[in-house]
């Protein structure tokens, strides 16, 4: 026969790791079964109901402590609960700190060094400390999660604002000059950055480089959600533009879960800018290739991880195009073969945005009326739609001639791609009747025509004649897809403007001072890894009384 009893709290607060510790050692005393120690949410409720821990009836809020103990008797039970308070008092870390401010403002005082604070309160507290934080002008390590994607946003445009970074909610990991933020893997020092929204995906990155020999400059976390539509990858575009400037920095690896695929093209877009190797793992994401430009395309986290090792290894510049960058013009791509054409589809989408097709590769892409391209257009003139009543267009290029035309008349209209293929049963001649067309376009108007060639040098139309005679015509000829999506992607990578102040690459490299708020374990792994540490003894506003929380801070502004 056992006893249960319990302690209730009223708003008292103790971090989690503070609450898992009195729970252990509830347990380790003399007749005591069993032991809950949670605030009182409802879900928590759940869990001791489902462990027969919970109370037969008691009162109590969200923001309570309750202390449930399971004893063999009933004076094992009370002097389980009677240790409750010696047991806290025993809690006291190893690198504990005299005094301990009650407040960011104390706290900032007593270190003026700071530039980070570590926030891993509970959720519906967190966003107001991370405002607080801002205010200070301090960048944000926001661990907390049950964070609104609302005050997600609100929270990174503000520090877009003011040249800080928030990364989180939800952020698990990060790596700043060395010291690690979070749950962090002690590794050496080098010339590799990272960006992730995946904190555990830069943690099997960081370790496998540094098992490999390599070194981490900076691994700087976003959270998960950072790469959905609604939050735009703000805190991943200001990584890449902060890791893009720091010269310590030689190769950038950026990871992820799958990201939105218009937050994908505009964040590689700003990889393609950064001028420095880019490994892209996109989790789940279909690689376009495996190299454009300066982009390199990993399809597993310990493959990203030796991608970045191997180019490290030779790290230069992006190679870049002689000519300038198409801007604010479209690609139109005219094929007659139906899978070179999905393949540059599968390429280009990658820094291409919008782009369609009548082979859509996504139900987004679909071009709805195949006779009328916009914005970037990539079509398969071999497609059913076009061959009723009519050759396939490897062996009558009217089709193709007329809408090349066509395409050179729109306006917006900066470069057309064609794919020529050779061999047997295909056009005798293709170049006689396609490179007088190209010539005179070009000639007139300000266009750019590639062209990819497919065919080898012992087919009929003889392959050299043909690209001689392509290229005498103006246009830029290439031999496979793979180097046509490269020259293009670079032809449109758009140079990245920063309508915001900059992070301040000094905050990067100078020795990491922080304010911890939350996890008192976070704490400890700063200390111990030498950083300058505060932490805050925090508590939740007005005792948990939120109505009471609210009208104070309507009345501190």
């Amino acid at each position: 026969m056992s006893i249960t009893k319990y302690d209730i709290r009223h708003g008292a607060y103790y971090d989690s790791v503070v609450l898992m510790q009195l729970q252990r050692g509830l347990v380790g005393l003399p007749g005591v079964i069993d032991a809950g120690v949670v605030m009182a949410t409802p879900a928590n409720r759940e869990l001791l109901a489902a462990n027969n821990l919970l109370p037969d009836s008691f009162t109590a809020s969200p923001d309570d402590l309750l202390i449930v103990v399971k004893a063999e008797a009933d004076s094992a039970a009370s002097d389980a609960i009677n240790q409750v308070d010696s047991l806290l008092a025993r809690r006291r870390s190893s690198v504990s700190q005299d005094f301990r401010p009650r407040s960011l403002n104390a706290a900032l005082k007593q270190l003026p060094e700071s530039g980070w604070v570590l926030i891993s309160v509970p959720g519906r507290y967190a966003a107001a400390v991370a405002r607080d934080a801002l205010e200070l002008n301090q960048h944000v390590f926001l661990y907390s999660d049950n964070v609104s994607l609302e005050d997600e946003v609100a929270l990174k445009q503000a520090a877009r604002e003011k040249g800080l970074l928030v990364m989180g909610p939800d952020c698990g990991t990060a790596i700043i000059n060395g010291v690690g933020l979070g749950f962090a893997n002690r590794v050496r020092r080098g010339s590799i950055g990272l960006v992730g929204a995946s904190g555990t995906g830069l943690q099997a990155v960081t370790t496998q480089i540094h098992n490999l020999g390599g070194g981490i400059s900076h691994a700087i976390g976003t959270g998960g959600r950072d790469l959905k539509s609604e939050v735009g990858a703000i805190t991943a575009h200001q990584a890449l533009d902060l890791l893009s400037r720091d010269p310590q920095t030689k190769v950038i690896v950026l990871i992820s879960k799958p990201p939105s695929p218009d937050v994908a093209t505009k964040l590689l877009g700003a990889a393609q800018a950064t001028g420095k190797p880019v490994v892209v793992d996109f989790i789940g994401y279909p690689p376009p290739a495996r190299k454009l430009g300066n982009l390199h395309f990993a399809t597993s986290l310990s493959e990203a991880a030796e991608i970045a090792i191997e180019i490290g290894r030779f790290a230069q510049r992006l190679e870049t195009v002689e000519k300038s960058p198409v801007a604010n013009l479209y690609l139109r791509g005219l094929f007659s073969g139906g899978t070179l054409a999905y393949e540059a589809l599968l390429g280009l989408q990658a820094t291409l945005s919008p782009i369609y097709s009548n082979a859509p590769i996504t139900k987004s892409q679909l071009l709805t009326d195949p006779l009328k391209s916009k914005a970037h257009t990539i079509i398969d003139l071999g497609d059913e739609f076009f061959m009723v009543g009519r050759l396939h267009p490897m062996i009558d290029n009217d089709l193709r001639i007329r809408r090349l035309r066509q395409e050179a008349a729109d306006p917006e209209v900066g470069l057309i791609l064609l794919d020529v293929v050779l061999g047997e049963g295909a056009h005798s001649d293709p170049a006689c009747e396609l490179a007088p067309v190209i010539q005179d376009l070009i000639g007139d108007l300000e266009l750019e025509v590639v062209v990819v060639v497919i065919g080898t040098e012992n087919d009929p139309q003889e392959l050299q004649s043909q690209i001689v005679r392509l290229k005498e015509a103006g246009a830029i000829v290439f031999r496979t897809v793979t180097e046509v999506v490269n020259y293009i992607s670079l032809r449109f990578a758009q140079t990245v403007s920063n309508d915001y102040p900059p992070v301040n690459l000094e905050h990067l490299t100078q020795p990491l001072a922080a304010i911890n708020v939350g996890l008192e374990s976070f704490y400890e792994s700063l200390v111990l890894q030498g950083a300058q540490a505060i932490h805050v003894d925090w508590r939740p506003p007005a005792g948990g009384n939120e109505k009471l929380a609210s009208l104070l801070a309507r009345m501190k502004k």
